[in-house]
């Protein structure tokens, strides 16, 4: 049985995963905000499936808000979009939404439902959502730069396009002060996938480099168009466990592909921290945590590991698969488990460091 709302603090020391990316010693001055999350008002998000969320100004099954054909969008659309419910990968709702949960299982069965999200934004305008607003830029899909792997669908809209149209279309218009911003940022899952039968590619550690390149590009052009506070990185889950993948003669390239894109991230994500000490800069080791579950299956509940199906039976950890991806999406179930160890996280973060200057 899953830890309940009340026992947080179980997560928080079964699995580690979110730390701080702490600089090294510099004379430049820290943040001038302390990170809290229950202080934290706005949630801006950018990725793939995982993390995107549907709006009523989005493509459906795919955005929030436009497309590569829809790019641009006025104050007004935005801020009359809204986000309509439990149409995600998942068919629940993604991770961003999900919070403290109450009785999930008893004996393998959900026993209950969610009793708050992690932003509060279940569904309709996220300027009216509490305690947390949610501004999802995430694109199902997505990866990190068209100009290294191609589109999935002509209207696909990556990870540097996403950046690019919050900030010429959004960043004036929501509000984003760092002391009450957190800015999540999971890509890499289709991009891991993409390349296991890219020809192109000869020098995978050097293709992981340009990867990098683009992707701390895009980080770099928020920040640069004052999105600051807080940044959130999740590293790429284990695929290759995955049901179309799994024994295959592919996984062991595909976990390969995984660990060194994984390896290429956090060697980033730190220098990043480094280099913009007014940022607190936290990660979720995702991969990890993923492995933990699967690797204590009956534990959680879950019967079935190796296959998938497209139903709300909680005994499944995979959803299903898309044709156009390499990669399967998750089940609901598993989406308020990780979203119960991202909230425990948060929270124990802000315990750590809410007293704390960088």
């Amino acid at each position: 049985m899953l830890p309940t709302a009340l026992t947080c603090v179980y997560w928080a020391t079964f699995i580690r995963s979110l730390t701080t990316a702490v600089p090294l010693k510099s004379s430049a001055p820290g943040p001038a905000h302390k990170f809290s999350w229950d202080r934290t008002r706005y949630v801006y998000a950018f990725g793939d499936s995982y993390t995107f969320v549907q709006g009523t100004e989005g493509l459906p099954t795919f955005s929030f808000i436009g497309d590569a054909f829809h790019f641009a969008f006025t104050p007004q659309e935005l801020l009359d979009d809204e986000i309509v419910p439990k149409n995600t990968s998942s068919d629940g709702s993604n991770w961003v939404r999900f919070s403290l949960i109450g009785s999930i299982r008893t004996n393998s069965r959900v026993a209950g439902e969610q009793t708050e999200f992690l932003t509060g934004c279940f569904k309709g305008k996220p300027s009216n959502c509490a305690p947390h607003q949610l501004w999802n830029f995430a694109f199902a899909g997505a990866d990190v730069d068209k100009a290294l792997l191609p589109l999935h669908h002509n209207f696909t809209v990556d990870l540097v396009d996403e950046v690019k149209q919050w900030a010429a279309y959004a960043s004036d218009v929501v509000p984003h002060p760092p002391a009450e911003t957190l800015v999540a940022w999971w890509i890499g899952i289709n991009d891991t996938g993409d390349t296991l039968n890219n020809k192109t590619i000869t020098d995978f550690h050097a293709f992981w480099e340009l990867e990098m390149k683009s992707l701390f590009g895009a980080v770099q052009n928020a920040y640069d168009h004052d999105l600051r506070g807080t940044y959130l990185f999740f590293n790429v889950p284990p695929m290759e466990r995955s049901p179309d993948h799994l024994g295959t003669s592919i996984a062991p390239t595909y976990k390969q592909h995984i660990l060194d894109y994984n390896a290429a991230l956090a060697t980033h994500v730190a220098a990043f921290a480094k280099a913009h000490l007014d940022v607190i800069v936290l990660s979720f080791d995702a991969h990890t945590w993923f492995n933990t579950v699967l690797n204590n299956a009956e534990k959680y509940g879950f019967k079935n590991i190796t296959g998938f199906c497209e139903c709300k039976d909680p005994d499944y950890f995979w959803f299903s698969t898309w044709c156009t991806s390499s990669r399967f999406d998750v089940s609901v179930v598993l989406m308020l488990m990780l979203m119960h160890a991202v909230e425990a996280e948060l929270l124990d973060a802000s315990a750590r460091l809410g007293n704390l200057r960088h």
